[in-house]
C-alpha cells in the first residue's frame, strides 16, 4: 500500500492527555507534561476545549502562549487543521487570531474562516460585561466579542522561548531552522534515527519527499 499523507490529528486526546500535552508545549498547568507533543495538534485541541467546552482558563493560557510563541508555529499546518473544523466558534476564534496577528502574513488565511455576525465568547451576559469593562484589545473589532476582564493575560502562565527550547526538541529545531515540517523531521530523527521514511513522515505530518530528504541529510551527517 502506498503512503498517504495525513495532516489532521488521528483522534482528540482525553482531558488528562490534553493537559499533559499543553504542559509539554509550555503551558504551566499543574501535572506532568507529555514528552514533545505535536505543537499544532495541541493548539487545536486546546482551542476546542477553551471555546466549545467553555474552559476559559485554558483559553486564557492558550492566548498568552500564542502571543509569546506564534513566531514558531508551523502556520501552513495550523491553517490546514483549523480550516477542517466544523465548529463555528472554533473557526471564529482562529479567524480572530489571524486578525490579531495580522502583522504576520502567514496567518492571513485564517481570517477567512469566519463570515457573518460577531460571536460572543460568553453564552449570556456578554453585552453587560462589554459595557462594564470594554473589549479585550486582542479581539477588538474581530469575529469574537470578548470583554477585557474575561481572559487573563499573564506571561508567567507559559514558558518563555529559551525555556521551552530546552524541553521541546521540535520547538528548538524550529528556532534553529524555522517553523517548518523539516524542523519536526529533524527532531524526530534526533529522538530515533532508525525511523523508516514512512514512519518519519507520519510522525511529522510531512510529505514522503520531505521525510526522504531529511533522512538522507541526517544519515549524511551521521556518516561523517
Amino acid at each position: 500500500m502506498g503512503f498517504k499523507r495525513a495532516l489532521l490529528p488521528t483522534a482528540a486526546p482525553a482531558p488528562e492527555e490534553l493537559t499533559a500535552n499543553m504542559v509539554g508545549i509550555g503551558m504551566l498547568f499543574s501535572g506532568e507534561g507529555s514528552t514533545a507533543p505535536n505543537i499544532e495538534d495541541t493548539l487545536l485541541h486546546a482551542s476546542i476545549a477553551g471555546i466549545d467546552h467553555e474552559d476559559f482558563r485554558v483559553l486564557s493560557v492558550l492566548c498568552t502562549w500564542l502571543d509569546v510563541h506564534s513566531r514558531w508555529i508551523n502556520a501552513d499546518r495550523l491553517v490546514a487543521i483549523v480550516s477542517a473544523q466544523e465548529s463555528r466558534r472554533v473557526r471564529a476564534f482562529w479567524a480572530a487570531f489571524g486578525r490579531w496577528k495580522g502583522s504576520d502574513r502567514r496567518f492571513i488565511r485564517l481570517r477567512a474562516l469566519h463570515r457573518g455576525p460577531r460571536i460572543d465568547l460568553l453564552g449570556a451576559g456578554q453585552e453587560f460585561q462589554l459595557r462594564r469593562f470594554g473589549e479585550d484589545p486582542r479581539f477588538a473589532g474581530g469575529p469574537l466579542r470578548v470583554d477585557a476582564r474575561m481572559l487573563r493575560d499573564r506571561q508567567a502562565d507559559v514558558l518563555m522561548p529559551r525555556e521551552l527550547a530546552q524541553r521541546h526538541p521540535a520547538y528548538r529545531w524550529r528556532i534553529t531552522i524555522g517553523p517548518s515540517y523539516r524542523a519536526d523531521l529533524w527532531a524526530a530523527l534526533e529522538a530515533d534515527p532508525s525511523l523508516s521514511i514512512s514512519a518519519l513522515a507520519r510522525t511529522a505530518y510531512s510529505s514522503i519527499g520531505a521525510a526522504w530528504e531529511a533522512k538522507h541529510d541526517h544519515q549524511l551527517l551521521e556518516a561523517g
